[in-house]
């Protein structure tokens, strides 16, 4: 699949006389996409590709990585260039971006649920006293405390939560001129406690080998990003929260309900690790409805 994304640069170079750096930014966008394919859509040819797989890309872009709404459209662009080449190039029998539409060059609102649905998440693997229903509840605690992004919360070690201290470390975030030390609420910090205390060795002992991920799966290995897409899922399903329910759409209510019940933007933008502030205000403008969350995190219902 890389040799037809090569070939497409050749003859945008060649024959379209493009200069380098535009050829430099194709080459990142459709290999970026090309990861997309491998790596969450198990797409091994270009004539695999459907519209469904391009949708769930724009949505990638979107949520996972937080591009602005020109980035998207740019990346998207590529997209459709380069699967106009193959068709012309008969190499695929149709062109599944045809209908996709390019995103307009504006910020998207982000997608929040209330606090009501968040607390019916979060309660969802309460009954369940399994070593996964113990994981899956500091998982889900652990998302709306802090608001960090899928890719963040998969990355952690056992090292990386200080409970002591009720913080976590978010390493991806060292090196940059973002917040990486995020404070839990005490709710939160319990069902870590819980998880390390009574089920993250039991899930060890199935992998037979030392682990330094937080977050484990049924083999004992580090839990993937989509594994917990699938534990997200199934508890918003228990919970019969009808909207759509993401790992992102945590991330995009922890800062609505932060923001709406006074938090300070820039205190919200550390926590989020936003490069810019402009990014964390779309969220000032959602859920303005909700009751404010009390100081030492969300309020209790149970």
């Amino acid at each position: 699949m890389r040799e037809q994304i090569e070939a497409f640069l050749d003859s945008l170079q060649e024959g379209k006389g493009y200069s380098n750096n535009t050829i430099i930014a194709y080459r990142n966008d459709l290999g970026q996409f090309l990861e997309f394919l491998w790596e969450r859509m198990n797409v091994s040819s270009w004539g695999e590709v459907n519209h469904d797989h391009l949708a769930a890309y724009v949505e990638c872009l979107r949520n996972d990585h937080e591009y602005a709404s020109a980035t998207v459209a740019r990346k998207v662009a590529a997209t459709k260039s380069f699967f106009r080449y193959l068709l012309d190039q008969q190499l695929v029998q149709n062109d599944p971006s045809a209908t996709l539409d390019s995103p307009k060059v504006r910020k998207y609102l982000p997608t929040a649920i209330s606090q009501e649905e968040v607390e019916r998440l979060l309660n969802a693997p309460a009954k369940d006293h399994s070593a996964r229903g113990l994981r899956d509840c500091a998982l889900l605690e652990l998302l709306y405390a802090t608001g960090m992004r899928v890719s963040e919360v998969v990355a952690l070690n056992v090292e990386d939560i200080n409970l002591a201290e009720g913080c976590v470390h978010c390493a991806n975030r060292v090196g940059k001129t973002r917040q990486h030390l995020i404070p839990i609420y005490r709710r939160a910090a319990e069902a870590l406690r819980a998880y390390l205390e009574q089920s993250r060795e039991r899930l060890l002992r199935r992998a037979g080998r030392e682990e330094p991920a937080l977050f484990l799966n049924h083999r004992g290995r580090r839990l993937t990003r989509q594994g917990l897409w699938l534990i997200i899922k199934k508890y918003a399903e228990e919970a019969g929260i009808t909207s759509p329910v993401t790992p992102h759409t945590l991330r995009h209510s922890f800062a609505a309900h932060r923001l709406s019940s006074g938090a300070d933007l820039r205190e919200v933008q550390g926590l989020l690790g936003h490069a810019n502030v402009s990014t964390t205000q779309l969220y000032a403008q959602i859920g303005q409805e909700e009751p404010g969350l009390r100081s030492e995190g969300r309020p209790r219902t149970r």
